[in-house]
């Protein structure tokens, strides 16, 4: 007789098991329920999928068995302050292909899995249905179904049990139709024990962040810009004065450059030349100085105290701010006495400075992720971090983070996160996509993306599937910025006022997140240096001062924006958007491009259509789902930016933009009964 196959426990590895009589001790041997292909998982498992509160992660699985006994699924989660599982039931689909759900409540890490197991009760119950139809004798089937209620009352509490014990002798006592009961299958369900139950060979993770993540609108100015008197550097003060502006165009996260004493060491002049002229500012990313380094404040925009004054009169206005760390130092930087091995040295003992041929930043060490004191580089980079957290900021854009250590990213944002949570951290990275999809995986809760070049209709529409159709709709968040102050892209070039409309438009109703750079854009701002995708006399190299009330600023229509999505719950997430066809003459209209967000209960849809041609009128037919969205007869298709209504009937409807007037609508199509506007008219 064959020595007996010890089982390990559910989880236990197996990998490299000795084997017996040729049988590998891969568990126990009876499990025959198989769970694969469970979606959504990144990468198998090595990364969380990232959610906010009030959210439902939809799990999916193969499960199968064996013979033709029913199977029963159950998706399994816990949050951060669960000691045990949670459960939620699973539904077969089709070709052996299950479905569940779970909502998510709290800020913090999750886990997720799920079990499987050979459904005895509903397989009996199926038997005999087909057995009481063919008129069969099943006396002994009802003794057989009052032993596995039997088992399950024995397992049941108090008064479920009781109940379950009356099933019980209704069964043994022959009655039929008792074992088709809808409570007594509900009972069934959840105390009979689940033996030999197959568990989904690992927990999968989901990093569920504060709403902020998912729907936010991002302000970006320079503090030393802020001043309303020509000529004198900007304060964190005048911040302060500027808040009411801000948070009046209905963002909700102002983001500062870098707040640092400035490098004089190889400082940049205007125009990013190589000598700065006397009095000339320099560029906020050389930081460090005789001054202080990344835990410093630039002494002429104030003091410590003068920071935490803005901090709390930005939440007082509904702002959070948004600090940009910039892991990189002036050569006047106190890092670079301190600690030397930090930097790359070249053969002739001088510091390599920061290139991307051929622009060459004489002004910027790059510190050196190879280091030999990398542990202490690495702690002294996550103190920064701790220290603006000190001083409440819990929102941070980080400047190039794809020519840093992966793993130093996920090693900080990971001991980060654990004590903070609730921390958002918008990543800067225009580069690979795979690069960019790393670093979202490691931690990054949002990225910059490849929308400031897509242009043309066929570009926004496939960019847009990929990025909410694909896997990476699990775990990447793109914010769409129309510039920064590092990129003005050409179609700005005219200075043409509805290119500017137009790409505020489709930032702000395209994704959840967006933010701009102003206040060059609501001015439209549009000069280049030549041949550069940038502005130029960049602020990055001088200050400026910015008259607000510029006479065909579009101030009016970014707050207007703003406003509709916060009005709007379609527009506050990635969810629900499709592309709509627009015929011109028989054909595809590519000037005219329609998109729709509605609700999962098409409560609130919005529709957009934007005029992508800068100075011709453009028109077609938009073909709408109008069953899909519930509507039969006429209804109304209010224009959210002008507060005209169309009333429409039909599957198709016209519409014609003039990009001399307004190149965009804005629509929300509203039932018949619906007589009120969700928002204001912003005309």
């Amino acid at each position: 007789m064959p020595a007996k196959l010890e089982a390990p426990e559910v989880g236990a590895t197996v990998a490299g098991e000795a084997t017996l009589n040729g049988l590998s001790t891969l568990g126990e041997g009876r499990r025959r329920v198989v769970v694969e292909r469970v979606t959504p998982e990144i990468d198998g498992g090595r990364y969380p999928i990232k959610r906010v509160p009030s959210e439902t992660v939809i799990v999916e699985c193969d499960a199968f068995a064996d013979g033709h006994d029913s199977l029963a699924c159950a998706v399994r989660y816990r949050g951060p302050h669960d000691r045990q599982w949670r459960e939620a039931p699973m539904k077969h689909l089709v070709n052996d292909r299950w479905r569940g759900q779970f909502t998510v409540e709290t800020v913090g890490p999750y886990s997720y899995s799920v079990i499987a197991w050979m459904d005895r009760f509903g397989t009996w119950e199926h038997q005999l249905h087909k057995r009481v139809e063919a008129a069969q004798n099943v006396a002994i089937d009802l003794l057989i179904g009052a032993a596995l209620v039997a088992e399950a009352a024995a397992a049941a509490p108090g008064e479920p049990g009781d109940t379950l014990r009356g099933f019980e002798q209704a069964l043994r006592a022959g009655d039929a139709e008792i074992g088709f009961s809808p409570e007594l299958a509900r009972l069934m369900g959840l105390y009979l024990p689940r033996r030999y139950a197959t568990s989904y060979e690992r927990d999968l993770k989901v990093t569920v962040d504060r709403p902020l993540a998912r729907f936010s609108a991002w302000y970006e100015l320079f503090p030393r810009s802020a001043s309303p008197e020509p000529g004198r550097h900007g304060t964190f003060r005048d911040v302060i004065a500027r808040l009411p502006y801000v948070a009046g165009l209905g963002f909700d996260v102002l983001y500062l450059p870098p707040i640092h004493p400035i490098g004089r060491i190889f400082r940049k002049g205007k125009n990013n030349s190589v000598t700065a002229q006397p009095g000339e500012p320099g560029s906020p990313w050389a930081i460090g100085s005789a001054e202080g380094g990344h835990k410093s404040i630039h002494p002429e925009l104030g003091t410590l105290e003068d920071f935490h004054a803005l901090v709390g009169a930005a939440h007082e206005h509904g702002l959070e701010i948004a600090l940009d760390i910039a892991f990189q130092c002036a050569p006047d930087h106190p890092y670079v006495t301190e600690h030397p091995s930090w930097f790359r040295a070249r053969p002739d003992g001088t510091i390599q400075y920061a290139e991307n041929p051929p622009k060459k930043y004489q002004d910027i060490y790059p510190f050196d992720f190879e280091s030999e004191d990398w542990q202490g580089l690495w702690h002294e980079l996550k103190s920064i971090f701790d220290f603006w957290i000190a001083q409440g900021v819990k929102v941070f854009r980080v400047d190039n983070p794809h020519t840093k250590s992966f793993r130093f990213w996920e090693w900080c944002i990971g001991e980060l996160k654990r004590e903070h949570p609730e921390l958002i951290f918008l990543a800067e990275a225009f580069t690979r996509p795979k690069v960019m999809h790393s670093l979202a995986k490691l931690g990054y809760t949002q990225s910059y993306t490849y929308f400031t070049w897509r242009t043309v209709k066929w570009e926004l529409t496939q960019y847009m599937l990929e990025l909410t159709q694909g896997e990476e709709k699990e775990f990447f968040g793109p914010n769409f910025w129309p510039n920064t102050p590092d990129i003005l892209t050409p179609q700005f070039y005219p200075g043409q006022r509805s290119v500017f409309l137009t790409r505020a438009a489709l930032a702000a109703t395209l994704t959840a997140s967006w933010g701009l750079y102003g206040p060059v854009y609501e001015l439209l701002q549009n000069v280049p240096v030549p041949g550069r995708e940038e502005y130029i006399d960049s602020e990055k190299y001088e200050i400026h001062h910015w008259n607000l009330q510029t006479p065909g600023n579009i101030s009016w229509f970014i707050g207007a924006l703003n406003h509709i999505r916060r009005e709007n719950p379609a527009l506050q997430s990635n969810e629900g958007l499709r592309f709509h066809r627009v015929d011109l003459n028989y054909a595809e209209q590519t000037q005219v491009i329609a998109y729709s967000k509605a609700t999962p209960d098409y409560e609130n849809i919005i529709l957009v259509v934007v005029n992508l041609d800068p100075t011709s009128v453009q028109g077609g037919w938009i073909q709408l789902p109008l069953a899909e969205w519930g509507l039969s007869g006429p209804f109304e298709a209010h224009d959210l930016l002008s507060g005209a209504r169309y009333t429409w009937s039909g599957e198709f409807s016209y519409v014609e933009l003039d990009p001399a007037a307004m190149p965009v609508h804005i629509l929300r199509i509203e039932r018949p009964e619906t007589t009120e506007p969700l928002v204001g008219d912003y005309a």
